[in-house]
């Protein structure tokens, strides 16, 4: 199991990080939390993906990710 922590620029509202949660929760190996208040997403992974996956794909809904701890 791995940690991550995901800051996300765009998202302005429960709907978007409902939007943002679910997108990353539809990943195979993700379990994400979204906190619209730190405009961050908190993951658990149970297997290897890389940053560059988890990014486009918030990119491919219209947020940035701008950071990847």
């Amino acid at each position: 199991m791995t940690e991550k922590t995901l800051q996300i620029k765009g998202m302005s509202c429960g709907h978007c990080s409902a939007r943002v949660e679910k997108v990353l929760n539809a990943i195979d190996g993700v379990n994400a939390k979204v906190d619209l208040e730190s405009n961050s997403a908190k993951l658990i992974l149970s297997k290897e993906i890389s940053d560059e996956a988890l990014k486009t794909a918030v990119d491919n809904i219209g947020y940035e990710v701008v950071g990847v701890k």
